[in-house]
C-alpha cells in the first residue's frame, strides 16, 4: 500500500471518529449525489463528511487542511452552475466534500426581526420558522421549495424573486478561513459575543448558550441589502440592479461561493403582507415595460414581486414540471428534498447499468397520464398572448394596481385579470415549475439533444430591448428557448436547449458576446460556479479570502491549484 494509501486511510479514520462511521462516505454510489451538480457539474472525491454539528464541522475542517487536501462546503446543493460541486478531475489534491445537511439549527433573535442560521438551514424551514411571527425571510419563492440552503443564498449573492430585497447579504457571519501562512482560522463576525476559544464559540453557539446584551446592533452593519428598493427604482440608470460580481455586494461571506467554510450567517427579517395577483398578458414587449416603469417610479410601495413567462417557456413548463407541481400543490414543500434524494438515488442505481435517463422517462410517462393541472384562465392566456407577467403587489396596494392596469391596458396591447387565490398560488407555482423543466425535457430527448446552456442575466435598468433576438447561426442550433425570470429587476434566465451534434460551449460563449454588446452582466444571481469566468474584481475578491486556493478552488475558471499557480507541477513545487 502507498504512503498516500495509508495517508488517505489513517484521514478517513480521523473523519469517522470525529462524526461516526456511517456519516463518512466513500463509494461512487454513496456520494453520487453529493459530487454530481444538480444541473451542472461533477467529479470525483476523496469523501463526503456529514458533521452533526458546528464543533465536529470545525474538527473535519481542521483535519483536511493539515492533511492538505481541497475542502469544497455544500449545502442542499441545488445549485444551478455547478458551485458546490467538483468540476472534473483535474484539481493538484483530493477533495473532501463536507455535506452541511444535518446542522439545520435557526435561532429567532430580537423578537424575529433577525435571525441566526446554521450552514444547513434551508430557506423552507426559515420560512416555516418565521410564519408564526408574522415574519418571512429574504427569499420565499422558488429556491425555497427544493431545499435550498439559507446560507447557500448568502455565499451566492442570490437574488429572488421579491422586489424590494435585492441579492441576500449580510455583514454578520462566523466562518473559517485559511490565512496566508496556511494556517485555519475561526473568524466571529457574527455580532455576538461567545467567548473566544473556536469551540467554545461554536459549542455556545449551536446550544443558544447567549444572552440578549451578548448580541450587539451596531447601524453599520447590515444584515439585509437597505438601499436595493431606491436602486431598482432607478429605471433610467445605464446599469443593471444586481449581479454577481458588484463590488458593492460583496463582503467576507456575501458572495464568497465557498472560499470561505461559513458556521452561520446573521440575517434580517421581513413582515409578511397580505397580497393579490394579477395575472398580465401582452403580444408586445412595450406594453410590459410599460408596466414596469410606471410602478417602479409611480407607486409609492412598490410590487412584492413580478415574474416573467414567455409563452415557450410555460408550454415545456406545464408538460416537462408537471411532477414538481403536483408534488408541492399536493404535498407541500417540505417533502421536495427528500424527493430529490430518492431520485438522485435512483438515478445513480440505472446509470449504473447503462440507463441513464430512466427515472426521468419513467416520471414523464406517469405525470403524462394525469389530467391538465393548470386554471382554465392561465391557459386562455397563454393561448392569446406570447409574453406573461405574474404581477404580486401587497393588499393595500390592489386597488390602485387594479385602476392602473384598467387604464393601461384600454390603451395598450395586452390584457390582465385579477387572479383568485387558488390561481395566484398555482401561477407562481407554475413559474416555479419552468425552472426544472428544461432539465427534464434533456433527459427524456437525448437523442435530439445534446445539452442546456443555463445562462441568468441582468439587463441594464433603462434596457426596452429586453427580449432577446437571436441570430440565425445560433437559433438553428437549438430545439428550444426558455425565457423567464424577475421582471422587475431585469433580471432573466434563460435556458437553451442544444440540438443534438451542435457544441453547448460554442453557443455559450456565442451569446456571452452577444450580451457583452448589450451592456448585460451575467451571471446575476446563480454565481459563476464552474460555468462563467470571474471577473477580475470578483477573482481578487476570491484570492483575498483565500490566498492559499483551499477553499472550492477552479470557481470562476479560477486556477484549481495550490496558492493560486497556474498549473500542477508549480503548485507542486510551491510546498
Amino acid at each position: 500500500m502507498s504512503t498516500s494509501a495509508v495517508s488517505n486511510q489513517a484521514l478517513l479514520e480521523k473523519f469517522g471518529s470525529i462524526v461516526g462511521s456511517s456519516n463518512v462516505l466513500t463509494g461512487a454510489r454513496q456520494t453520487r449525489r453529493f459530487r454530481k451538480g444538480y444541473r451542472f457539474g461533477e467529479g470525483d472525491v476523496l469523501a463526503v463528511v456529514r458533521p452533526g454539528t458546528l464543533v465536529e464541522q470545525w474538527r473535519v475542517l481542521q483535519a483536511a487542511v493539515a492533511a492538505g487536501k481541497i475542502v469544497l462546503m455544500q449545502a442542499a446543493n441545488t445549485g444551478l452552475t455547478g458551485g458546490s460541486t467538483p468540476d472534473g478531475n483535474t484539481y493538484d489534491r483530493e477533495i473532501v466534500l463536507i455535506s452541511t445537511q444535518r446542522l439545520t439549527g435557526i435561532q429567532v433573535i430580537d423578537e424575529g426581526r433577525q435571525v441566526i442560521c446554521l450552514p444547513g438551514a434551508t430557506l423552507d424551514n426559515l420560512e416555516k420558522t418565521l410564519k408564526p411571527l408574522g415574519r418571512e425571510p429574504h427569499s420565499v419563492i422558488g429556491s425555497s421549495c427544493i431545499g435550498a440552503s439559507v446560507l447557500g443564498g448568502v455565499c451566492n449573492n442570490s437574488g429572488g424573486a421579491l422586489v424590494r430585497r435585492g441579492p441576500a447579504f449580510t455583514q454578520l457571519a462566523l466562518y473559517a478561513r485559511v490565512d496566508e501562512s496556511g494556517a485555519l482560522g475561526l473568524v466571529n463576525h457574527l455580532g455576538v459575543a461567545l467567548g473566544d476559544a473556536p469551540e467554545e464559540i461554536l459549542e455556545r453557539l449551536e446550544k443558544g448558550d447567549y444572552r440578549p446584551e451578548d448580541i450587539v446592533h451596531d447601524d453599520g452593519l447590515a444584515a439585509s441589502d437597505h438601499g436595493y428598493g431606491d436602486h431598482v427604482r432607478q429605471v433610467d440608470a445605464d446599469t443593471p440592479a444586481r449581479f454577481n460580481a458588484d463590488p458593492g455586494r460583496l463582503f467576507e461571506a456575501s458572495g464568497s461561493a465557498g472560499k470561505l467554510a461559513l458556521l452561520a450567517v446573521r440575517l434580517d427579517t421581513f413582515p409578511m403582507e397580505k397580497s393579490r395577483v394579477f395575472y398580465i398578458g401582452a403580444n408586445d414587449t412595450r406594453s410590459l415595460t410599460g408596466v414596469r416603469r410606471h410602478m417602479l417610479t409611480a407607486f409609492s410601495t412598490l410590487p412584492v414581486s413580478g415574474e416573467y413567462i414567455h409563452r415557450d417557456a410555460f408550454d415545456i413548463g406545464e408538460t416537462y414540471g408537471k411532477d414538481i407541481f403536483l408534488i408541492i400543490d399536493r404535498l407541500g414543500t417540505e417533502y421536495m428534498p427528500r424527493a430529490f434524494a430518492l431520485k438522485s438515488r435512483m438515478d445513480a442505481f440505472f446509470e449504473g447499468i447503462g440507463l441513464r435517463g430512466f427515472t426521468d422517462k419513467v416520471l414523464q410517462a406517469a405525470v403524462s397520464l394525469l389530467p391538465g393541472h393548470l386554471p382554465a384562465r392561465m391557459k386562455e392566456f397563454r393561448d392569446r398572448y406570447e409574453h406573461h407577467l405574474l404581477l404580486r403587489v401587497s393588499l393595500d396596494t390592489a386597488d390602485g394596481t387594479r385602476d392602473f392596469l384598467k387604464t393601461f391596458f384600454a390603451t395598450n396591447d395586452g390584457d390582465f385579470f385579477e387572479c383568485d387565490d387558488s390561481e395566484g398560488r398555482k401561477a407562481f407555482l407554475h413559474r416555479f415549475a419552468v425552472a426544472s423543466a428544461a432539465i427534464r425535457y434533456r433527459e427524456t430527448h437525448r437523442s435530439t439533444v445534446e445539452d442546456i446552456v443555463a445562462l441568468d442575466i441582468a439587463l441594464r435598468r433603462n434596457d426596452q430591448d429586453w427580449f432577446e433576438q437571436l441570430p440565425a447561426d445560433i437559433e438553428d442550433k437549438l430545439v428550444s428557448k426558455l425565457y423567464y425570470g424577475h421582471f422587475f429587476c431585469h433580471v432573466f434566465h434563460q435556458d437553451y436547449i442544444v440540438r443534438k451534434g451542435h457544441d453547448p460551449l460554442q453557443i455559450e460563449h456565442g451569446m456571452w458576446k452577444l450580451l457583452d454588446g448589450r451592456g448585460a452582466e451575467y451571471p446575476a444571481e446563480h454565481n459563476v460556479g464552474h460555468l462563467y469566468h470571474a471577473k477580475p474584481a470578483l477573482k481578487a475578491f476570491y484570492r483575498g479570502l483565500d490566498p492559499c486556493n483551499v477553499f472550492n478552488p477552479g470557481i470562476g475558471h479560477t486556477s484549481k491549484f495550490f496558492c493560486w499557480a497556474e498549473d500542477a507541477q508549480t503548485a507542486e513545487a510551491g510546498r
